[in-house]
């Protein structure tokens, strides 16, 4: 298993065919939501790659202080191949990303718009409701901050 915290330009083209591919596959036609994916954010985030020879095993993006958030940096499109989410795959990209993000921009508050029923799984890495549930693409959300 390879992790891979790399801007957008240095994303190889094999690798982001994969990731559109990927994030189509959870966020599009697993979950039945039709959304603007390619939304011109991806060319101002940091992207995690978790991989195994060349299949990406799980993804997210993340943007530094001031980019989405004036006062905090963020974490999106997190998601873990179909075929491997009984791996903990999930707790190894949360884990890195929050690493990586700190050793290279330093600890920032992080906020986050999480699917609901995930928000357990966020509270694990020190996340925090702050919102009433909301729909973000018809899909209940809260917004979670990480200080």
């Amino acid at each position: 298993m390879s992790i891979h915290f790399i801007p957008f330009l240095e994303i190889s083209n094999l690798d982001l065919y994969r990731i559109l591919q990927l994030r189509q596959a959870v966020f599009i036609i697993e979950q039945n939501c039709i959304y603007a994916d390619i939304d011109n954010l991806d060319l101002n985030a940091y992207h995690l790659l978790v991989k195994q020879d060349d299949q990406i095993l799980a993804y997210a993006r993340f943007f530094p202080l001031g980019v989405l958030y004036n006062d905090f940096a963020s974490i999106g499109r997190v998601l873990v191949h179909q075929d491997h989410r009984k791996e903990k795959y999930g707790h190894e990209l949360m884990k890195c990303i929050i690493e990586k993000s700190e050793s290279l921009f330093g600890k920032n508050p992080i906020k986050i718009s999480a699917q609901t029923y995930l928000q357990h799984f966020y509270e694990q890495y020190g996340f925090k409701k702050i919102s009433a549930e909301y729909l973000e693409d018809n899909i209940p959300h809260i917004l979670m901050v990480r200080v």
